[in-house]
């Protein structure tokens, strides 16, 4: 009876991470669909969410309630929307608009702020690329069709390799970068797609952001599409909201 008794316990212990890292994702997953049915979140958000699959993205990353994340060049603020409540009251969203994006085009900065005033735990934070600073030891950061544009012709020089070391400081150890872009044709230059079609490079940025210390340890076909030909504009009516994307997830050993 000793030795099934002791045998048991141990099978218990054993069994213990894979039970807790399951009770993580569920109530991961619980609170990600909690989001989703928000009804602060605009109708034109929810129309987004059958090709942008929110629920299977957020699992993807692992982010979960009491997490510090950041929404990195936040767009209109679908994704800080759903952060938000996703995290919960004990965690905290950094929304980062950069003020090169707002005076390129005023309605950044209202979507902004009309993104976080729902959420007490959702932070405006509104400041230039070459100077934003986030607080330490997130948990995730995410920046979802923005990499390219830290290689267009305006953007300084090096801009994607100085950006990734600020994101890479910013997380804790252990703490996920999510990159997502479109995809462009690999050009005879890294990023060339960027200024004309505003796609990205997905070996590049690959390598850019590993080359500053993070891992790559995983990537995703969620927004996968292999009808997209890679050589409109990604504003195009014929592919616009239907590009085909890499998702890459990066830890910070």
């Amino acid at each position: 009876m000793r030795f099934a008794t002791a045998t048991a316990c141990a099978a218990l212990l054993l069994a213990a991470p894979a039970f807790a890292q399951h009770e993580t994702h569920n109530m991961g997953d619980h609170a990600v669909h909690a989001a989703l049915a928000d009804p602060a979140r605009p109708a034109k958000d929810v129309e987004r969410d059958a090709a942008r699959h929110p629920a299977e993205l957020l699992a993807f990353t692992g982010i979960k309630p009491g997490d510090k994340v950041a929404d990195f060049i936040m767009g209109g603020g679908y994704w800080t929307r759903i952060l938000a409540k996703t995290v919960g009251d004990k965690g905290k969203v950094y929304a980062y608009q950069p003020t090169e994006f707002i005076a390129y085009k005023a309605a950044y900065g209202t979507d902004q702020d009309a993104a976080v005033k729902p959420y007490a735990n959702a932070v405006a934070v509104r400041e230039s690329l070459a100077s934003f600073t986030l607080p330490r030891d997130l948990d995730a950061i995410i920046t979802v069709e923005n990499w390219h544009d830290l290689h267009l012709a305006k953007s300084p020089a090096g801009a994607g390799a100085t950006i990734a070391k600020k994101l890479f400081d910013a997380l804790k150890p252990g703490g996920v970068l999510l990159v997502v872009d479109h995809v462009g044709s690999a050009g005879k230059t890294p990023f060339s797609a960027a200024e004309a079609l505003h796609r990205g490079d997905a070996e590049a940025t690959k390598k850019e952001i590993t080359g500053v210390g993070f891992r790559l340890a995983a990537s995703s076909s969620l927004y996968a599409n292999p009808a997209d030909p890679h050589t409109a504009t990604v504003f195009d009516p014929a592919i616009r909201g239907k590009t085909d994307q890499f998702i890459y997830k990066f830890v910070k050993p």
